[in-house]
């Protein structure tokens, strides 16, 4: 596993992390305590020394159960978890006091004394402007309550509004095959400031595995089926915000760009992975025997200058017209 620096002064991160959300367990099959351990400690014999959670994920069930895995795992793993959606404080009931509060819990839930990287929590772009929980940031860091600060965004205006904030370490992004737009409009800002850029959904909520069919059919509890066209929060969380039927069929079209010996898992990960301004990906696990392909990617060869331009025309002709929701 290669590692990358996350954002100037930073720290190392694997390419590949694990992203925790399904550890949580309020949504799909719910994975219990064996089988949560399983999937972290594969993570960590392949090489992942980067988890991503956030108090709302199981009612911080995922943060408890990390907490619990690390204890005896010495001070390798960096662990980045989040605030703003939590604690009744999403859209607008931000406070300093509500943000000391949910800081406080999450270190006694990950067994922490501070937390690596504190992401806001896709809150709404007004308080990202009104800026006072930058500063409310910016003094936990100071009281070594946090050692960095991120953000969790949902479109383009919200990363360009947050790298305006000068010490800002990272932005955490919805970025994959299906979702393009930041190559241009976001990335090359980052990179010039110094922002490191984590990635989450980078298979579209699994479409690019290549696996599902029209007919699949998802868990009535599953995000994949109650907010495929965001009745429940932002559609571009579910499916990359497109329609389930079409992104199968645009799936299937990409299958024949596979070059010889890559699955569509290893390109999908290895497109983002040959984007330099990336520093880490974050795909979830719903079972220990995910991670070792996931984790391969890092390795993998970078694809071709000509694959990487058919991708482009794949996603500007066949792709972009049919993304809803803010982007």
């Amino acid at each position: 596993m290669k590692t990358r620096e996350l954002g100037k002064n930073g720290f190392d991160v694997s390419e590949v992390g694990l992203g925790c959300w399904q550890i949580g367990g309020n949504w799909g099959n719910e994975i219990d305590k064996k089988n949560a351990f399983e999937i972290l400690n594969e993570a960590i014999e392949n090489g992942v020394t980067f988890f991503d959670t956030a108090d709302v994920y199981g009612d911080g069930r995922s943060e408890t159960l990390i907490g619990e895995f690390i204890k005896d795992k010495g001070s390798n793993i960096k662990i980045a978890t989040k605030f703003g959606r939590g604690a009744n404080v999403f859209p607008d009931q931000y406070t300093e006091k509500a943000l000391r509060d949910s800081v406080e819990v999450s270190c006694r839930r990950l067994n922490v004394e501070a937390i690596d990287l504190l992401q806001l929590h896709c809150i709404p772009s007004e308080a990202l402007l009104k800026g006072d929980i930058f500063n409310w940031l910016r003094t936990l860091k100071k009281e070594g309550k946090i050692c960095h600060f991120g953000a969790s965004i949902e479109s383009v205006e919200q990363g360009l509004i947050c790298l305006e904030q000068e010490d800002l370490q990272s932005l955490q992004v919805i970025y994959n095959i299906f979702r393009q737009k930041l190559t241009s409009a976001l990335l090359p800002q980052a990179k010039e400031k110094g922002v490191g850029i984590i990635v989450r959904l980078p298979l579209a909520s699994g479409l690019l595995t290549g696996k599902f069919n029209k007919d699949t059919q998802f868990l009535e509890n599953d995000h994949r089926n109650f907010n495929r066209d965001g009745d429940a929060f932002n559609v571009g969380e579910t499916f990359a915000g497109l329609p389930f039927e079409v992104g199968v069929k645009l799936s299937d079209q990409l299958k024949s760009y596979c070059p010889d010996g890559f699955s569509m898992v290893d390109m999908a990960l290895r497109w983002i992975l040959d984007h330099e301004a990336v520093s880490t990906i974050i795909p979830g696990a719903s079972s220990h025997k995910h991670i070792h392909n996931n984790a391969a990617a890092s390795n993998l060869p970078p694809l071709s200058d000509e694959l990487m331009a058919e991708l482009k025309a794949f996603y500007d002709n066949h792709v972009h017209q049919h993304i809803r929701g803010v982007y």
